[in-house]
């Protein structure tokens, strides 16, 4: 019973946590993107390094299995924030002049 109330209160915050996140990032102005994304990227390797300690033991468990697809996944959401955040930032770069002859 008491795993029962555990996987309530978690799913609970979940959801909760998905409904925050949502609206925090829908109000966010256009010129706020950019270091939002560099924030998004830290917590994802904060994701990262969790879900290694719960892939570390040596069984095979189902939080050894969750764990895996957590690193996957944040490591994916890791090095896409990365390229698209140097997308975005080399939208701001001065082009080069060209000289006309």
């Amino acid at each position: 019973m008491e795993s029962n109330d555990f996987f309530l209160t978690g799913l609970t915050v979940f959801v909760l946590a998905v409904f925050v996140g949502y609206y925090v990032v829908w109000r966010v102005t256009p010129a706020l993107h950019s270091p939002l994304m560099a924030v998004t990227n830290a917590v994802s390797s904060v994701v990262i390094v969790g879900a290694l300690i719960a892939a570390g033991p040596a069984e095979t468990t189902s939080s050894k299995v969750i764990g895996m697809i957590a690193v996957v996944l944040a490591g994916i959401n890791i090095f896409g924030g990365f390229i698209v955040t140097q997308r975005m930032l080399s939208m701001f770069k001065k082009k080069p002049v060209k000289q006309e002859a």
